[in-house]
This record gives structure tokens, sequence and C-alpha cells, in this order.
């Protein structure tokens, strides 16, 4: 197996990160920063073999990145459970290498761990999603190790609050969080 590049991430004391895949990272970076708790959402690339890829190198889907987010939050305000529940009920983690009209193993459900205690509960979490047949079809998230994090290219951040009134905004990442605000109201900003 090829060893992956590595990086660190700069978490500030006292605050923990979470390192989620859920298909496009701008729908996903959309329903994190609305979260009470949750003090910086980035949108970035996870888990590939290329070091410092390029987003163009990651959507060709050939250097082993998932477009994901880093997500550092406030443990004594929002837990990683939580965290995890609203990953799994804001994207379709029974697709593989797919969101909706997204195709590629950079879409793909990840999550990527960053201590043993992360790996079982994320663990544990898609094994009673899968037992309850929360969805119609067995969940293929993927739970890997953190290897490397690298940010995306400034005009990916902040892309939904920047740039609500493009199509893709309107008719992809609107109605997501349209429906994530009513799910989850209590747990809003």
């Amino acid at each position: 197996m090829q060893k992956l590049p590595t990086t660190s991430l700069n978490i500030p004391e006292g605050k923990e990160a979470a390192i989620l895949g859920g298909g496009c990272f701008w729908c996903t970076e959309a329903i994190y920063q609305d979260l009470i708790g949750v003090e910086k959402v980035v949108s970035g690339y996870s888990g590939g073999h290329i070091d410092k890829p390029s987003y163009r190198q990651v959507t060709s889907g050939t250097t082993g990145h998932a477009e994901v987010i880093q997500v550092v939050f406030d443990p004594k305000v929002i837990s990683f459970e939580e965290i995890l529940e609203i990953f799994w009920a804001t994207h379709d983690p029974t697709t593989l290498n797919r969101q909706g009209a997204d195709v590629g193993p950079q879409y793909r459900s990840a999550v990527f761990y960053l201590s043993a205690e992360q790996k079982e509960k994320a663990e544990f979490f898609k094994k009673k999603l899968d037992e309850s047949e929360a969805f119609n079809r067995p969940i293929v998230t993927e739970i890997t190790e953190f290897s490397n994090f690298y940010s995306a290219e400034d005009y990916h951040q902040n892309y939904f609050k920047e740039n609500g009134g493009q199509p893709y905004c309107q008719f992809v990442i609107r109605p997501k969080m349209e429906k994530f605000k009513k799910a989850f109201a209590e747990k809003l900003k």
C-alpha cells in the first residue's frame, strides 16, 4: 500500500476537530458554519497520495483525496457525537463515490478520525444506523485514520455565504440547508 503524505492540524487548546467528507464540500461547509459551538470550518482535501493537490487534480478523481471539511468545535458546547449525527443526517452515506449528480471518489462519504475515541464513536454510530435500518441501503461511509488535510483554494471557502445566488447554491445547497435548519433548529447560531 502506498504511504500517504502526512500533515498536522493546528487545533486551538480546549477545542477539537473533525474531518468529514459528505460529498461536495460547499454543501457540508454551509451546514456546519451555522452550528452553535463550531468555531471554524475549512473546505479542503484529505486522504490522498498527492502532496498539496489542486482542485483540478482532486476533481480528476486520480489523487485519492476526498472533498472534506475541517470542523473546529468547542466540545463543551457541541460533542463529536452531535457532529456525527448531523453528518449522517445531511448527506447520503449509502452511495459509493457519489452525492447526487457529483460522481467520483472525491465525493465519497468519509470520516477521517483524529483519535482512537473518534474512530470508536464513528464506527459505533455507523453500526447503530445500519442496525436500525435508518437508510434503505447499507452505509458505505469510509472510516479511516487521518493522514493529511490541505485547505482548498480561497474561492472555495465560505462558498455558499458568498455565492448564494449561483445556480448550484440555489438548486443543490439551499434545499439541503432548509432541510437541515428544520431538523436541527435548536443547534443553530
